[in-house]
């Protein structure tokens, strides 16, 4: 099935604007389902001189007419000619004759949609006769809102051109609405609405008030006041805004109604959102505290690197200086691994960086005064979870850290070349050097041991251990030594 988009494009005579104004109406017409208690429906004319359904709308107040999805759908010939009355209107226009909907009765009112001087398409209000039948008070101030706003798109006047939305907002009518005059006086107040204000604290009577004194009453010294608030209560501008008072928090967002000599009102959506601004500062909190903890440790194990760098200093002896000093580099990988961490709330990392200081950190950690050892990497790592970024930075650290000590001994200059795939969490890594050759660094297909062997180790535990993986040593083609590693990643990541 074609997408709105899709279907915008294979419409006739729509330009960039006309297709962004369609856009913002369907963004935002779910309102009007609601408040009207009825299905929409948007028309546009085809390029062939028919009619094609190019977006539908169900309300959430009450069920819909509709369980199908009519989207695409082309309508019968016998009711363009209806259609082609509708578009020529200048308002909204009844349908001459009702429909069968199931079991329902249905009637269809037609909206010309009106941008800058032409018709777009329609709005079909799909109304079910039997929900205008004994209505009491909310429902009848519900669905007169309701047509105003139907009747707003046949004069340019909705969806809002000016409007500045915040994305926080996501009141819909059954949270709660008032309806307000011109001037700012609340004339109807929803059953919800009065409970989101009860829970602000607000005591008094609501109807024939100001909204706005209402509103500002509960608030107290050092209460936050965002700007768009007095918009918002007084319905003068399309803006949303939050009140918050006495421990609670109200999200609130203005539909100004026009008729044709201008502003005639408001409805003001609410929504109680105290639970979720709560959750939301437990998150914020909970946040901040794993940030402080990854820094904390970046922090400790600094430390630590620190003392064993003063140990080696000190030691007459060159083997414990050697392993003292290789103990320091592999605590210095694993804190920067944590100042990764600590850059975000996430326990996620971006891997390319983390691994491009280690790589250049061990590698001026291993070379003598006179060598000159380049890098270059093809792919990319991606981003990548802690749990796996720490083991394998220390492996990759490893193979570096043996092709510069051993492969280079006694050579001045040398590069090593790290060649990334990734698929999901698939990752295949291959660690190329120039250097003396295979015989130097591998014994038997593994990293060669010297001193403890603590890195041959570290490779295969965590390779073949933790990854489930293998690596494989094996000369380069040109000279020096290849080592493949494939391994799989505990936790997938996109890239």
């Amino acid at each position: 099935m074609a997408d709105f988009s899709e279907i915008l494009a294979s419409c006739d005579g729509l330009d960039e604007g006309d297709r962004e104004w369609l856009h913002h109406l369907v963004a935002d017409w779910q309102v009007i389902a609601d408040l009207s208690f009825a299905d929409l429906l948007l028309l546009l004319r085809t390029k062939g001189g028919g009619y094609v359904v190019a977006d539908q709308c169900r309300p959430s107040t009450v069920m819909s007419l509709r369980n199908d999805d009519v989207v695409g759908r082309t309508l019968p010939q016998e009711e363009v000619g209806e259609l082609e009355r509708a578009m020529a209107s200048k308002a909204v226009l009844r349908s001459n004759r009702l429909k069968i909907i199931g079991k329902a009765t249905v009637c269809d009112v037609y909206a010309p949609i009106r941008h800058q001087g032409k018709t777009l398409g329609l709005v079909v209000r799909e109304t079910n006769m039997a929900t205008r039948e004994s209505n009491g008070r909310y429902e009848s101030e519900s669905i007169n809102a309701g047509k105003e706003l139907f009747g707003m798109i046949t004069r340019g006047q909705f969806p809002y051109s000016d409007s500045v939305l915040n994305q926080r907002h996501n009141a819909r009518v059954a949270d709660g609405f008032f309806i307000l005059t011109a001037g700012g006086i609340v004339r109807y107040a929803s059953p919800n609405a009065i409970s989101c204000f009860r829970r602000l604290g607000s005591v008094q009577t609501m109807s024939g008030q100001y909204l706005s004194e209402i509103g500002t009453s509960l608030l107290r010294k050092n209460d936050p006041v965002p700007d768009s608030l007095p918009l918002v209560l007084t319905g003068k501008a399309a803006v949303d805004s939050e009140l918050d008072a006495n421990g609670s928090a109200v999200s609130m967002r203005s539909l100004p109604l026009y008729g044709k000599d201008g502003r005639t009102g408001a409805i003001v959506l609410c929504r109680d959102v105290t639970e979720l601004r709560r959750r939301e500062k437990e998150l914020q909190t909970k946040d901040a505290t794993i940030l402080e903890i990854h820094h904390r440790v970046k922090n400790n194990l600094q430390a630590v690197s620190a003392l064993l760098r003063l140990q080696a200093r000190r030691t007459k002896s060159e083997e414990v200086r050697k392993e003292l000093e290789e103990a320091q580099r592999r605590v210095q990988t694993i804190a920067v691994v944590h100042e990764g961490l600590s850059q975000t709330a996430d326990e996620i990392v971006d891997f390319d960086k983390v691994i491009s200081n280690l790589i250049k950190m061990s590698v001026d950690l291993a070379t003598t005064g006179d060598q000159h050892i380049t890098i270059s990497y093809v792919g990319k790592f991606g981003m990548m979870p802690a749990q796996d970024a720490t083991p394998l930075s220390l492996v990759l650290t490893e193979l570096v850290n043996n092709a510069v000590e051993h492969g280079f001994e006694g050579r001045s200059r040398g590069h090593i070349t790290i060649s990334v795939g990734r698929g999901g969490n698939n990752l295949n890594v291959v660690v190329e050097d120039d250097g003396n050759g295979y015989h130097t660094e591998s014994d038997d297909g593994k990293a060669r041991s010297y001193g403890s062997g603590l890195g041959s180790q570290i490779i295969n535990t965590f390779v073949t251990n933790d990854f489930g993986g293998t690596v494989k040593w094996e000369p380069r083609r040109d000279g020096g030594t290849r080592v493949v590693i494939n391994i799989k990643l505990r936790v997938a990541q996109e890239s």
